[in-house]
C-alpha cells in the first residue's frame, strides 16, 4: 500500500428531506477540502436519514436523483467523494453510495444487511445488494461499510478477500445511553477479524425520535483510537487513515451530560426543522417541568421560552416560589394564570365530577391553556413534561398534561430526571435545591404525594426497567425480592396505559427500548403472567 491518505469527515446536521440544503453542504465541504485524498458524507446524507415511505414516492426518487446529477456536475475539480443516497435500479431500491472521482460515478456501492429490529425497517423500503469490492484510491483499495454492513463479520471479510486493505463505515447510528461501547465492541471485532484499521463516521443531529450523536473515530489495525469528533457537535476535520503512531484516547462524558445533551440536541432539532421557533410549557414548581425549562433554555435560548404557572386552589405557596425561582435562575418570563375560577365553571356546569374526574379536570384545563397560547403564538409549540416512569404507567391526563408536541424527557425514568437535575446544577445553580428534594406531587387535591398512588421512583424505576428493557417475566422480578403485589400492580398499570401512550408527544429515544418504534405493544390485550 502507498503513502497514508488525507480523508475528510463530515459529521453534519441534515433535515430529511432538504435536498438543497444537503446537496449545499456538500458542495461547500468539497470546496473547502480541496487538498483531501477523500472526502465521506454519513449514511444516506444527501436525503437525510431515514427518509422511511419517502423513497417509495417515484417523484422523491427522481428528485434524489436530479440532485446528485447537479452535484457530479459541480465537482469536476473536486476531490474524490463517497455521496450516500438511495438509487433505484430495475425497480428495487438500494441503500447505496456513489464513489465520485472528476464529476462522474467511478463506483456504486449497495448496502447488504438491512436492519429490521428495534426502530430500523429498512428491509419495507430497500433492497439488499452485494458490498464485497473495494474502492481504489492512490494505490489503496478501501472497504466500503454502509452502516449495518459492520454489526456482522460476513461483509468485511468478503471486502478483505478482494483486496481491502482498510476500512471506512459511513453510518446512521442512533443514539443510545449505552450505544458507544457497542459501537466500540463491533468495532473493535471487525478489526480483530480482519486486521484492517477502520474509519467510522456517523450522522449527527434528531430526525422525529431518534438521536444521532455523531461520535465519529478512527482505530488503527491494533484497535487503538487515533482520531475522535466529539459527540453532539458538527465538525468537518481531515485526519491521515491510516496512522499507526497518533494515538487519541476516546473522550469520555458522564452518563448524566451525555443524556443532557442528547435531550438538549433533540428538542433543538424538534423545534427548528419543524418550523418553530421556541416553546410554552406549564411551570408547576416539580421536578420534571423545571428539568424540562432548563433543557429548552439550554437548547433555544430563554428568549425563546415560554413559561406558564396555573395555580389551583391545591397549589402550595412553596410550588410557587419555587417555580419563579427556577424560572428567575434561567432568565425566562414566567405568567401566572389562575384556574380556580375555572374549575368553579365546570364544577357548576359538571357538579358530579369528584375524584379522580375532578382532579383530571385540572389538567385538563391547564392543557387547554397551553394548546390555546400556543395558538396564539404559532411559532412556540408546547412541550409536554412527562417523564418515562409516569408515561409508562399511565399517571398523566390525557388531554392535559400530556398535551404537547414533543416530550424532551420522555425517555428519562423519574430517578434519572433527579439524576440530570443534579447534573445540570453543577454547571449552574438552575433548579433550586427545595425542587430536587421535596416529595413530588401533582397538587391536584389536598396533601397529594405521588408515592400515595405509586410505589417508591427508584423501586419503580427498577420493576419497569426490568418489565421493559430487560422483557422479564413478573415471577422472575418478584423472585428477585420485590414485593408481589407491587410487582403485579405495576404490570397492570403498564399494560392499561398503553391506549394512552399511543397518543402521546414524541420524544428523544434515549434508552435501548423507549416507547414508541421499540416496544410495540397491543393495546387491546388480556395477557397476564400465570403464576399459579
Amino acid at each position: 500500500m502507498s503513502d497514508a491518505l488525507n480523508i475528510t469527515f463530515a459529521q453534519l446536521n441534515i433535515t430529511v428531506g432538504d435536498l438543497k440544503t444537503s446537496s449545499r453542504k456538500i458542495l461547500e465541504t468539497l470546496d473547502n477540502a480541496k487538498n483531501s485524498d477523500l472526502v465521506v458524507f454519513p449514511e444516506l446524507y444527501l436525503t437525510g436519514y431515514s427518509p422511511e415511505d419517502m423513497v417509495l414516492n417515484k417523484g422523491f426518487l427522481k428528485d434524489v436523483a436530479n440532485a446528485a446529477d447537479s452535484i457530479l456536475a459541480a465537482t469536476e475539480d473536486a476531490p474524490p467523494f463517497l455521496l450516500p443516497l438511495p438509487v433505484e435500479d430495475n425497480g428495487h431500491i438500494y441503500n447505496s453510495v456513489y464513489f465520485c472521482k472528476n464529476g462522474k460515478v467511478e463506483q456504486v456501492i449497495y448496502k447488504q444487511r438491512l436492519p429490521y429490529t428495534s426502530v430500523f425497517d429498512e428491509k419495507r423500503i430497500f433492497t439488499a445488494g452485494i458490498n464485497d469490492k473495494p474502492i481504489t484510491l492512490k494505490g489503496h483499495k478501501i472497504g466500503v461499510l454502509i452502516c449495518e454492513d459492520l454489526w456482522g463479520p460476513e461483509v468485511c471479510a468478503a471486502l478483505k478477500e478482494n483486496g481491502a486493505e482498510s476500512l471506512i463505515a459511513l453510518n446512521a447510528s442512533p443514539y443510545e445511553d449505552i450505544k458507544m461501547q457497542k459501537r466500540l465492541d463491533v468495532i473493535h471485532a471487525r478489526i480483530s477479524e480482519t486486521g484492517l484499521p477502520l474509519a467510522y463516521l456517523n450522522i449527527l443531529g434528531a430526525q422525529d425520535d431518534l438521536i444521532f450523536d455523531g461520535n465519529s473515530l478512527v482505530m488503527n489495525a491494533r484497535g487503538e483510537i487515533t482520531y475522535q469528533i466529539p459527540a453532539f457537535e458538527e465538525s468537518v476535520d481531515t485526519f491521515i487513515f491510516p496512522d499507526t503512531e497518533k494515538l487519541s484516547p476516546i473522550t469520555e462524558i458522564s452518563r448524566e451530560e451525555s443524556l443532557y445533551k442528547a435531550c438538549c440536541l433533540g428538542l433543538r432539532d424538534y423545534v427548528h426543522k419543524n418550523g418553530f421557533e421556541g416553546i410554552v410549557l406549564g411551570l408547576s414548581g416539580g421536578i420534571d417541568s423545571a428539568l424540562s425549562m432548563a433543557i429548552a433554555v439550554d437548547s433555544l435560548g430563554a428568549e425563546n421560552v415560554k413559561a406558564v404557572m396555573m395555580p389551583s386552589p391545591f397549589t402550595s405557596e412553596e410550588s410557587l416560589s419555587d417555580a419563579k425561582a427556577c424560572a428567575d435562575a434561567l432568565g425566562v418570563s414566567l405568567d401566572t394564570i389562575k384556574i380556580g375560577h375555572l374549575m368553579e365553571e365546570l364544577e357548576n356546569t359538571l357538579p358530579q365530577l369528584t375524584g379522580l374526574a375532578h382532579e383530571n379536570m385540572q389538567s385538563r384545563l391547564r392543557g387547554l391553556i397551553l394548546m390555546s397560547l400556543s395558538n396564539q403564538y404559532p411559532k412556540y409549540m408546547v412541550l409536554s413534561t412527562g417523564n418515562k416512569s409516569e408515561v409508562a404507567v399511565g399517571y398523566a391526563t390525557l388531554y392535559g398534561d400530556m398535551c404537547g408536541g414533543y416530550n424532551a424527557i420522555k425517555d428519562l425514568y423519574k430517578t434519572d430526571v433527579f439524576a440530570l437535575s443534579r447534573w445540570r446544577n453543577t454547571k449552574s445553580q438552575v433548579i433550586p435545591e427545595n425542587i430536587i428534594t421535596k416529595a413530588p406531587t401533582a397538587e391536584l387535591r389536598a396533601d397529594q404525594k405521588d408515592e400515595d398512588s405509586l410505589p417508591p421512583y427508584p423501586v419503580l424505576d427498577k420493576i419497569l426497567h426490568m418489565l421493559m428493557e430487560e422483557d422479564m417475566p413478573t415471577s422472575d422480578i418478584i423472585e428477585a425480592g420485590y414485593e408481589k403485589d407491587t410487582v403485579l400492580k405495576v404490570f397492570s398499570l403498564l399494560k392499561q396505559a398503553e391506549y394512552k401512550r399511543r397518543q402521546a408527544a414524541p420524544g428523544p429515544k434515549l434508552s435501548a427500548k423507549a416507547f414508541g418504534r421499540d416496544r410495540r405493544y397491543p393495546i387491546t390485550n388480556k395477557y397476564s403472567e400465570d403464576l399459579s
